[in-house]
């Protein structure tokens, strides 16, 4: 299976379909946004609609398109499924409804899961039967910080891990089948070494949801406690004391796929915007005649015309296996700024109205401001770009970092 995910990531060349992007753009348009407000809302009802969406999706064939074809996916690679993941991400729903939502536990256990661990859960996960979360970030320790982790995985004397500790902010928690739990399996909170990846059954002894937390009232994110759960030697996602480059790997991923789908909505908050600048008259004629509101409209445009091509660079360059720190951190820190910025512009231009239940103006806006925050906040990818780029190019001039004029540029950070 780590081969075949191997393989599937070879670039080669590949020019977005844009027949498929539009198909999967209409189902997103078509099926999911009128499910919205139910989705939203969890409980019986919206997991019904999930069932019928995602066997809309299959009758379709636009079900789990960047997952192995081997397990019941659709195999684009990489590089072929980032202008999806842009499209699939208008709606917060459309990657679960389409069955793209796992793609990173998939490639995470197909690449360093165990021999039991891919067998019992890829077919699951890529079939859409089972549900996985990831738990890294903990209440007392910053999440942008994993070596001061202080759940701890003890060996047991029979053979086999016994985990301790509480996580917070697990997405989709009460839902999901497994967690992957950081733990520290060696040394102290601060050491680099000793952090390890642990896959938890939900419904074992010791694991409990303590509590929903709401982020600006929207659902699905909770803190877990795990009270001596116990769990088998080869639970392990890699080797132990490995975390840190699986979850960099991860990370990287994860990072990229969220700003694709970030700008998927902000384009959603920019065609809200136009549409209500042209529509919207009053008694000096059409709101796209103000002077001001075309300038929401410049600015939302310039903001994602200039994020847009950050993110697909990143995306290409993780498609590849390259080193992508820099990328993945300008990417991920213009598509937050993007959806905030477009968001507020057009909740502006629609006024009273863009603030109430009628459009989905108000969780595009809460999406974007939560954004500057999820996967690292602003200021760590701002410290870490600056530091990889000045330290690239004093390396490479010897002694400054900046070009004087004519063009020049930086090499790029590695």
């Amino acid at each position: 299976m780590a081969m075949a995910m191997a393989e599937q990531d070879t670039p080669g060349g590949e020019a977005p379909d844009e027949a498929l992007r539009e198909r999967v753009a209409a189902f997103v348009r078509e099926r999911v946004f009128p499910c919205e407000g139910p989705l939203d809302e969890g409980g019986p009802r919206a997991a019904e609609l999930r069932a019928r969406l995602r066997e809309r999706a299959r009758e379709e064939g636009l079900w789990a398109l960047p997952l192995p074809a081997e397990l019941g996916g659709g195999g684009l690679s990489l590089a072929a499924y980032g202008a999806l993941a842009e499209a699939e991400g208008a709606s917060d729903h459309g990657p679960v409804a389409l069955g793209s939502a796992p793609l990173l536990d998939v490639r995470m256990l197909a690449r360093h899961g165990s021999p039991r661990l891919r067998e019992e859960l890829l077919p699951g996960l890529v079939g859409g039967g089972l549900r996985a979360c990831y738990a890294m970030t903990e209440p007392d320790s910053p999440g942008t910080e994993p070596v001061l982790t202080a759940t701890r995985a003890e060996r047991r004397p029979g053979g086999g891990w016994r985990v301790s500790g509480r996580k917070w902010f697990v997405s989709h928690a009460r839902d999901a089948d497994v967690v992957t739990v950081l733990a520290r399996t060696g040394g102290v909170p601060g050491d680099r070494e000793g952090l390890s990846l642990l896959v938890v059954p939900t419904g074992a002894p010791g694991f409990r949801v303590v509590r929903e937390l709401p982020v600006f009232g929207a659902t699905g994110q909770y803190e877990i406690a795990l009270d001596g759960v116990e769990v088998a030697e080869d639970a392990l996602v890699g080797p132990p004391g490995g975390a840190l480059a699986v979850a960099g790997e991860r990370l990287q991923l994860g990072r990229v796929l969220r700003a694709l789908r970030w700008l998927g909505q902000a384009g959603r908050a920019f065609d809200l915007l136009c549409a209500r600048a042209v529509e919207r008259r009053g008694v000096r004629g059409p709101l796209a005649g103000h002077q001001l509101v075309q300038r929401h409209v410049f600015e939302a445009l310039l903001a994602l015309r200039s994020a847009r091509p950050l993110a697909y660079e990143a995306m290409a360059l993780v498609a590849a296996g390259r080193d992508a720190h820099v990328e993945v951190g300008l990417a991920k820190t213009a598509a937050a700024r993007t959806l905030q910025d477009v968001a507020d512009r057009a909740v502006q231009v629609f006024g009273a109205a863009g603030l109430g239940p009628d459009t989905p103006l108000p969780t595009l806006l809460r999406t974007g401001r939560t954004a500057r925050v999820l996967d690292g906040p602003d200021e760590m990818h701002i410290t870490s770009v600056a530091r990889r780029v000045l330290r690239a190019g004093l390396d490479a001039t010897g002694g400054t970092a900046g070009t004087s004029g004519g063009g020049g540029a930086l090499p790029r950070a590695t």
